[in-house]
């Protein structure tokens, strides 16, 4: 794994989004894996920047995202499709039928889980990923204990990640218990990977993915065992490190 240190949340962002910029201009027909929350913001908002500033093109990019709430339909504004065109899509000139999000409100839900795995096999899987990594080690939402051999799947939220996510939510009640996610297997079968954190909360779990053994029980370290990693995290994140 390489390992790129910056100062802040900021410089992470910046950062991350310099080469993912760099990479799209030189491959403008790349799929792109991406994910959401607090910690890719900044690199989207880099992504718009860039965008407005420099023109680089999203005409030929396809798009997967990592996962999605059940229950959710996509104009919820808590829903991962709501943040995905808020937050980046409405904003750079990305065709619609080319962004592509697990649907959590579908009415069979296995179906949706082959369905998009044959999708992103269609396509040509994923040259570049983005994650994130939860303080219990989760990717995507593949929570402890997720076997590595998974693909597209549907989960049962562990109570701290779903506290983690309550915040965007008026309160712990609404936060759903389930969500579709791209699962382990489907996560290393991208061609490249950059893992991002920011901040103090996030040093415990980078300090136990570098050092610490590759076990299902905590599902980041299966990153070990891919060939094309960068971790892109600020100080505070790499406290231990």
């Amino acid at each position: 794994m390489k390992i790129i240190r910056t100062e802040n949340y900021l410089e992470m962002s910046v950062t991350a989004g310099r080469l993912l910029a760099e990479k799209i201009r030189s491959n403008p027909s790349m799929t792109l894996g991406l994910a959401t929350g607090s910690t890719p913001k900044g690199l989207y908002e880099y992504l718009i920047q860039d965008h407005r500033d420099n023109g680089t093109s999203y005409q030929q990019i396809q798009s997967v995202n990592l996962d999605e709430y059940v229950g959710l339909p996509a104009q919820d504004p808590n829903s991962y499709h709501y943040f995905m065109w808020k937050n980046l899509f409405d904003h750079i000139d990305i065709a619609g039928e080319s962004t592509h999000i697990p649907n959590g409100a579908a009415e069979d839900l296995e179906q949706e889980c082959t369905r998009y795995d044959q999708l992103i096999k269609e396509i040509g899987g994923v040259d570049l990923q983005i994650l994130g990594i939860g303080q219990n080690g989760h990717i995507g939402f593949n929570e402890p204990g997720t076997p590595f051999s998974s693909r597209t799947h549907i989960v049962t939220l562990a109570e701290n990640t779903r506290e983690a996510n309550s915040r965007f939510f008026n309160s712990m009640e609404e936060v759903p218990k389930h969500a579709i996610t791209m699962g382990i297997t489907s996560i290393l079968e991208s061609k490249e990977i950059f893992l991002l954190a920011s901040g103090e909360q996030k040093a415990e779990a980078l300090s136990k993915l570098l050092n610490g053994e590759i076990s299902e029980a905590f599902p980041a370290s299966a990153l070990k065992q891919h060939q094309n990693v960068t971790i892109i995290a600020d100080k505070n994140a790499l406290k231990y490190i």
